[in-house]
């Protein structure tokens, strides 16, 4: 343990010396500095210090790079069945949404009733915002997803080709990190990194959510160094992957390591309107009902989100067309009949593992 902590403090050296002398980390040393805090062989006090640090001077590609390196050695496998198609992967901000009503919840549904896979990831409230999760809202559906087992998590994904990975159930020491974020008052690198990284093995279309200019091209640069070949970054609400509906959609789009500028308008495909604001998890439930329902505020902002994930998750050969496929699955009461089957797994899920 003393010679895995004096290895962290040369390791907290080399980004916090100062603005003239401190220096940006390998990715192998990255790594190595993250598994010693998951592994808690580092000390509180050298943990703390290197989150702060670490933000103040901003991490490079090849440190988040190297991040996400233990987390894919370290943390859950989730792996897709035969013959299934390539799944979204989600990447959002952990600490959630507290400005504007979620919608993918509603574009997951709509997308798994289509046969698309959706790998989303998140855990309970969090700093620093400790807005509305991932888990919650599919719990106001009455589809209670958290402490699902790992094998129940493989194997309903592959049947239902849907999963959360939920932090504090399948990944239980990246939780413990947890607690910094509140004592230090700020979005440390691994809430970066979060955004990128995903369970998933194998092929998948990763869509990772930003907010500045800056995060974005340094997501570009860590995805590169991966070896991702199929990514979309988008400027969605609040630093997520839900699309606008009331300004441009910024995004870049990443098809087998070629590069595209897309900027998309909900105007020109009739769904442009009013981002909802968020008020509370009881009015986000009756809104979400209607909209699985083909009706309600949230109806538009559902038909866009999902329309879009139709067309580039490879379904449709344009939006138009992925907003019409999205329009007839809540027209049949294809969503509704996905989440009352997932419901059913779920419960089935947790009395199978309670009788264990």
């Amino acid at each position: 343990m003393t010679n895995s902590k004096e290895c962290f403090k040369n390791l907290l050296s080399k980004v916090g010396s100062g603005e003239n002398t401190s220096r940006g980390m390998s990715r192998e040393e990255s790594a190595l500095a993250l598994k010693l805090m998951l592994q808690a062989q580092a000390s509180p006090a050298q943990i703390g210090a290197f989150m702060i640090a670490h933000r103040i001077r901003r991490p490079e590609p090849q440190e988040l790079a190297g991040m996400i390196d233990t987390y894919m050695e370290l943390g859950p496998k989730l792996k897709s069945g035969k013959n299934q198609r390539r799944p979204i992967c989600f990447g959002m901000p952990f600490d959630g949404r507290t400005k504007t009503q979620p919608i993918y919840p509603l574009s997951t549904l709509v997308l798994i009733s289509e046969g698309q896979p959706v790998v989303l990831q998140g855990g309970k409230r969090m700093p620093i915002k400790y807005g509305v999760t991932t888990s919650e809202l599919f719990s106001a559906l009455d589809l209670n997803l958290a402490d699902i087992s790992k094998t129940n998590l493989q194997s309903g994904f592959e049947k239902y080709g849907f999963a959360l990975i939920h932090q504090p159930s399948h990944f239980p020491i990246a939780d413990k990190l947890i607690n910094y974020r509140d004592e230090i008052g700020k979005r440390p690198p691994l809430a970066s990194m979060e955004l990128i990284w995903t369970a998933h093995r194998g092929e998948h279309l990763l869509a990772s959510g930003f907010v500045h200019p800056p995060t974005e091209e340094n997501a570009l640069k860590v995805l590169q160094i991966l070896g991702e070949a199929n990514f979309v970054l988008i400027k969605g609400l609040e630093g997520g992957t839900d699309l606008p509906i009331s300004r441009a959609c910024i995004t870049k789009r990443v098809e087998e390591h070629k590069i595209e500028r897309l900027i998309m308008h909900a105007k020109e495909h009739h769904c442009s309107g009013k981002d909802i604001a968020w008020e509370s998890l009881d009015q986000w439930k009756n809104y979400a009902i209607e909209a699985l329902n083909g009706t309600g505020p949230l109806k538009k902002a559902l038909l866009w989100n999902a329309g879009v994930y139709i067309w580039l998750s490879g379904m449709t050969k344009s939006i138009t067309g992925g907003i019409e496929q999205a329009e007839e699955c809540l027209k049949s009461g294809k969503a509704i009949k996905t989440l009352e089957n997932l419901i059913k797994w779920s419960k089935d899920s947790k009395i199978y593992q309670n009788s264990l």
